[in-house]
């Protein structure tokens, strides 16, 4: 997947700035996709050059002016072949945590139990943004009047996606680190 169909996926919620999507792909698409934002800046200047996307100069005082994209007809045409196409296989997952706890029986158990004490800090931060995004999404709604009524409904399905493998991240941490304290128990 490039990162032209997750920008363009980001500007079917409408117009931003490029800082706009920067942050906002943190909230809204992190659980799938990562990109820096000199990434995404050097993307949608390709994507305007390509007529995906268009831009308009809003000036502002105190700051310096901003652009605002939005998806062109082209654009729009784009993200519907994209959808279109059959998916590729699955992502592979490539962790460097994994490789350390595979390797924990000849390491530095102390070492890894932090490691994995730390990923699962950072999945309870995760999940804690994705908690307050869907509180914002489903705007007091349930999560069945959302599905039925909201105008898009990918953004919460791929937010769940997200929440999903948070909690799994911290489930697995549990196990984990209970698994490593008996064994350091046990060898003391």
């Amino acid at each position: 997947m490039a990162l032209r169909n997750a920008l363009m996926a980001a500007l079917l919620d409408g117009e931003a700035s490029g800082y706009d999507l920067a942050k906002g792909f943190d909230a809204s698409v992190a659980n799938f996709w990562m990109a820096t934002p000199q990434q995404l800046y050097r993307e949608l200047e390709r994507m305007e050059a390509e007529g995906l996307v268009a831009a308009r100069v809003v000036e502002q005082e105190r700051r310096p002016n901003k652009r605002l994209f939005s998806l062109t007809d082209a654009g729009l045409a784009a993200v519907h072949a994209y959808t279109a196409e059959l998916p590729s296989r699955p992502s592979t997952i490539r962790d460097e945590l994994m490789v350390k706890v595979r390797s924990v029986d000849a390491g530095d158990a102390a070492a890894v139990r932090a490691a994995v004490a730390e990923r699962m800090e950072w999945a309870r931060a995760k999940l804690a943004r994705y908690e307050r995004l869907r509180t914002r999404l489903l705007d007091g709604r349930t999560e069945e009047q959302h599905l039925a009524e909201a105008e898009r409904i990918g953004p919460y399905l791929t937010l769940l996606r997200g929440m999903a493998f948070e909690q799994e991240n911290i489930r697995w941490g549990e196990t984990a680190l209970r698994v490593l304290d008996r064994r350091s128990a046990v060898r003391r």
